[in-house]
């Protein structure tokens, strides 16, 4: 029997959130992604979230063959960690959609540890195959950076998923290795599933025209992207900046945060303050996914200078539209960026080498061009496409190697 309909579980975000608003980040795009490609493909897709203020209606038809499913988890100003309490919930209520739809699904794909919970639930009750994907792990995180707080239950919850899950998708070999080394999580049930890069959308702009529609001037410009917290590491960032020769002027553009990371955004800017670097620093707040590609374009450099990255989109698409990036080994960030060929990767967490990687690349336009065309090249192999096919391909063998369950 092959693969018709698949119920993918993103409980405590929806997959339609605006990226940078909250809590939604990478996790939003790939689920978004993923069930766009699945139904271009034919295949029935149900994603089930927790009801929201804004959403247009319990179920949205978000695209061919695909539907966004709102069912009840909890008041929508409910802090994370109060989310558990509403999962029976929400399973409940999944199993009820189920029955009151009359339909059948073939797979339960669940996103985060949170969305596991139900998804082993229901997986169970409908006899289905239930594969996961975690995006961030408790233990790595605590690992990675000291003083990072986690749900009491979580690892234990990622733990008990790894042990029943019939696959398990990690986001690149470290994630396995990890999963494995930490969470004694069976090697041959999980399979290594990279996230991708809408090609289309990231591509190459001219830089000129880039930075005249954003209206920038000839500084040399660094650009960061993503949610403003201190797992991302803008602390070490801003430290390299501070390094940078004091006579060719520069801009680190923040893309990202809202309102609910102000107290984040002034740790920041206090930290630049200090460092004299605050007329340096820009902070857009949160830009359109229609626009990331010109700030990319305009960019001389994409750093990513976080704690723990368990993929790094920020980092691929950067690359689709040509730009080097400088960042850390840490998490799935070697998985992306080819160290001397598409960016630099950095083992210690030290400003001085990170500063000597930004200087080099503002410093000569041959090496960004050669490593720009290079990581585009990079990125032309790892399109949504692609990875929905990979994934259809592990749904159909998981089932096969399975059965009934």
């Amino acid at each position: 029997m092959s693969v018709q309909r698949v119920a993918l579980v993103c409980f405590h975000t929806c997959p339609n959130t605006l990226v940078g608003k909250g809590k939604a980040g990478g996790m939003n795009i790939y689920v978004r992604q993923l069930a766009h490609h699945l139904g271009a493909m034919g295949i029935q897709v149900d994603i089930f979230t927790r009801c929201h203020a804004g959403q247009e209606a319990d179920t949205v038809e978000a695209d061919d063959n695909v539907r966004i499913v709102h069912l009840y988890g909890g008041p929508d100003s409910a802090p994370m960690d109060d989310l558990v309490s509403y999962l029976p919930q929400f399973a409940d209520a999944m199993l009820a959609y189920k029955e009151s739809e009359g339909i059948e699904y073939q797979v339960v794909h669940s996103h985060y540890w949170l969305s596991g919970w139900v998804g082993r639930k229901v997986s169970s009750q409908w006899d289905v195959a239930h594969a996961v994907t975690f995006h961030t792990l408790a233990e790595i995180k605590k690992q990675a950076r000291s003083g990072e707080r986690e749900h009491r239950m979580r690892a234990k919850v990622e733990g008990d998923l790894m042990a029943s899950a019939q696959l398990i998708m990690a986001l690149s070999g470290q994630e396995k290795q990890s999963m494995a080394r930490l969470y004694d999580a069976p090697e041959d049930r999980i399979s290594i599933v990279p996230c991708g890069v809408d090609l289309s959308l990231f591509r190459p702009l001219d830089m000129g025209e880039a930075r005249r529609k954003l209206g920038l001037n000839g500084e040399r410009l660094i650009l960061y992207v993503g949610r403003i917290e201190p797992l991302k590491g803008l602390d070490l960032l801003c430290r390299a900046a501070a390094m940078l020769e004091p006579d060719e002027p520069f801009k680190v553009l923040i893309v990202g945060g809202d309102p609910d990371s102000e107290e984040e955004v002034s740790e920041v800017r206090n930290l630049g303050q200090g460092l004299g670097i605050a007329d340096s620093l820009q902070f857009m707040g949160r830009i359109d996914q229609d626009a990331l590609p010109f700030y990319y374009s305009a960019a001389d450099v994409c750093v990513v200078p976080s704690y723990y990255e368990s993929f790094s989109l920020v980092a691929l698409e950067a690359m689709a539209c040509g730009t080097p990036v400088v960042g850390f080994r840490v998490g799935g960030l070697p998985t992306v960026v080819q160290h001397g060929q598409t960016g630099y990767l950095h083992s210690w967490r030290c400003p001085e080498p990170f500063a000597d990687s930004l200087e080099v690349l503002l410093g000569s336009t041959g090496l960004k061009k050669s490593m720009g065309d290079a990581g585009r090249k990079r990125a032309e192999s790892m399109g949504w496409d692609r990875v929905a096919a990979d994934v259809l391909g592990l749904y159909e063998t998981t089932m096969a190697t399975c059965g009934a369950l």
